[in-house]
């Protein structure tokens, strides 16, 4: 699952007209890039969730939106043919269906029937549509270490940049990530989120997460907060990502990177 539904506030103007993952960064859309990554690892297909100016994402990739007002949750939840080398897409259109964007865990929990539909285990990639990564690689090593762990989560954590000099989250020398008050956590390293991780569709049902799969309220909920009490309960991993990597968030970013 690719998110791409937020608004970029901090981005305007430039996202005033544009959704912030088709912004062009060296030639090509943030999104294009990640979804790119994906297809050369071998990923089949993804979900996009969409929500401001989401028509212009799907119609990017080949997908348009149907007329204003269906009732369709995932559009027909049939993976569509795009743009040639990249996964084939299926489209959660948030603001079609709620008129506002879900936030990200309600965002995967409205997109849950289809993800627990691809994968027997209930795993599944999340990756941000606004970052630049151009080195990460969705290795399926990776997924096999996840599969055979009982771990919720495992995240792939960066130095901390300017915008976030105190970090995300704790991680200790074997890879656990702590809470903030676990014993010894505050002599550990804390790292920033890169917004890549590998999940398991349970945590995003009972007990840890209190919205109905598929979302059919469409509530708005944050991840953190899940990830936050599966950390307390032992069942979060993580490693350090030291390649190429930027939180689009600013014009100034954007800028930098170009």
């Amino acid at each position: 699952m690719v998110l791409a539904a937020g608004r970029g506030e901090r981005m305007r103007p430039l996202t005033d007209h544009t959704p912030k993952p088709l912004l062009t960064v060296r030639g090509q859309p943030l999104l294009q890039g990640t979804l790119a990554a994906m297809a050369r690892a071998g990923v089949p297909q993804a979900l996009v969730n969409t929500g401001w100016l989401g028509e212009q994402i799907g119609a990017h990739f080949g997908a348009p939106l149907p007329p204003r007002g269906m009732p369709e949750a995932l559009q027909a939840h049939t993976p569509r043919e795009t743009t040639s080398g990249l996964p084939a897409l299926v489209f959660s259109h948030e603001a079609l269906d709620f008129g506002h964007a879900l936030e990200t865990a309600g965002g995967i929990a409205r997109a849950l029937p289809w993800l627990q539909a691809q994968d027997a285990r209930g795993i599944f990639w999340l990756a941000a549509g606004d970052v630049f990564a151009p080195q990460f690689a969705f290795e399926a090593a990776a997924v096999q270490r996840f599969a055979a762990s009982d771990d919720l989560a495992h995240l792939w954590l960066v130095p901390n940049p300017a915008h976030n000099p105190r970090g995300d989250f704790v991680l200790a020398p074997d890879g656990r990530v702590l809470a903030d008050e676990a014993p010894g956590a505050a002599g550990l390293p804390r790292h920033t989120y890169s917004t890549l991780g590998l999940f398991r569709c349970a945590l995003f049902l009972a007990p840890w997460c209190a919205i109905a799969p598929g979302n059919p309220q469409g509530e708005s909920a944050p991840l953190a907060p899940l990830l936050r009490r599966a950390i307390a309960a032992g069942r979060v991993s993580a490693e350090l990502f030291t390649g190429d990597w930027t939180d689009v968030g600013t014009p100034e970013r954007l800028a930098a990177l170009q």
